[in-house]
């Protein structure tokens, strides 16, 4: 037994939960994909085509980005 480094609970086998590896895979994966999307779209060429949510959505990413 074992205390899962990631949620800080008894794991009965001497590795971390599979669901919080999971978890935590698909954080990450979903922190690279939001800091990618800018880089991958070029708003200025599709801006009429993209709904109003995803323009809201995209423009946020863009200025934490640009924070950074």
């Amino acid at each position: 037994m074992k205390i899962c480094s990631i949620c800080h609970k008894i794991s009965a086998t001497d590795d971390d939960h599979l669901d919080c590896q999971q978890k935590r895979k698909i954080e990450l994966e979903d922190k690279n994909f939001k800091e990618n999307i800018p880089e991958k779209l070029d708003l200025a060429k599709n801006v009429n085509d993209l709904g109003v949510e995803i323009k809201a959505f995209l423009e946020h990413i863009k200025k934490e980005n640009s924070k950074k």
